[in-house]
């Protein structure tokens, strides 16, 4: 009878459970599509009176919504390469059963739009726009991740550019002024290397799998002084833009922490590998810092651009 209990299997649940699908979506990414949906909202200069249900909505679709499509839908189809390299992930270690983690996908796909509408023409374009790149980035038979130039440039603009005019005008009801097209541009870019530092923690994987990522395309000091002079030519885009903006105080203030990040990138690129997660600990906290005082520089033109 021992032997017979022993053998006896517990039958694997036809539902996920609600910390299976948090794991699937995972929050702790929705940080940066809402810390610039929040500099969006700021830099338009625009009080919260009658907005405040577009705010929560678009914070609701620029993090949980969005971005946790993307983390559900990258999941799904890196099932297999996670099965090997990482089991314990939720789909690979069966906490996510069956074909669950494709229809949460399809889902929180569904819903973002539904939200998307109720906010508007522009917003529900930005994020179609935005869904399109998430299904391509990991999704055949574009999987725009298995090439680390374009694959971080797709994120680079989902993740920044995109909730910073989806924030821009779900506060003004309008399309974006130009100085915000620029700058939302411009940090969406400079993200396209903060991206690349996640690289250097997989290169041996990577290489096994085809994934092209600028690493395993152009070698480790490469790639890492390719990403320093992605964030570094982007911010300095803003530092011209602030001034000629009429904004040489924020101009400076962008400046200042930019040659604070261009001396952690220094010890950076000796190292790659070794200090890829030091420098998103500080330089990237001092990229984000730059995006804020960024916002409240537009914030003082709406005079001027509205």
């Amino acid at each position: 009878m021992f032997g017979m209990e022993l053998t006896r299997q517990t039958p694997q649940a036809n539902w996920p459970m609600p910390g299976a699908i948090v794991a699937l979506l995972k929050p702790i990414t929705w940080f940066p599509p809402m810390w610039a949906y929040a500099c969006g909202a700021i830099s338009t200069g625009h009080g919260m009176d009658g907005r405040l249900g577009f705010i929560f909505l678009g914070v609701l679709l620029a993090g949980p919504l969005l971005c946790g499509t993307s983390q559900a839908v990258n999941d799904w189809f890196d099932r297999h390469v996670d099965a090997i390299n990482e089991p314990d992930r939720v789909i690979p270690s069966g906490r996510m059963p069956g074909q669950w983690g494709l229809y949460i996908s399809i889902i929180m796909s569904a819903l973002s739009l539904v939200v998307a509408g109720l906010m508007g023409t522009f917003i529900f374009a930005a994020a179609l726009l935005g869904l399109a790149f998430a299904w391509a980035y990991s999704a055949p038979p574009f999987r725009f991740k298995q090439n680390g130039w374009l694959g971080n440039g797709v994120v680079g603009f989902s993740y920044e550019t995109l909730p910073w005019l989806t924030a821009a005008t779900a506060m003004t009801g309008l399309v974006p002024e130009a100085p915000i097209w620029i700058v939302a541009l411009l940090y969406g870019l400079g993200a396209h290397g903060i991206l690349t530092l996640n690289d250097f923690k997989a290169i041996a994987g990577d290489k096994e799998m085809g994934i092209r990522t600028l690493p395993v395309l152009h070698g480790e000091r490469s790639a890492a002084l390719i990403a320093c002079a992605v964030m570094t030519v982007a911010q300095a885009g803003v530092v011209v833009t602030l001034w000629m903006l009429g904004l040489p105080v924020y101009a400076l203030a962008i400046l200042f922490v930019l040659l604070l990040q261009m001396v952690c990138m220094v010890r950076f690129a000796r190292n790659p590998v070794r200090f890829a997660v030091w420098y998103s600990a500080i330089g990237v906290g001092l990229y984000v810092t730059g995006m804020m005082i960024t916002a409240f520089g537009l914030r003082t033109l709406v005079p001027a651009i509205s």
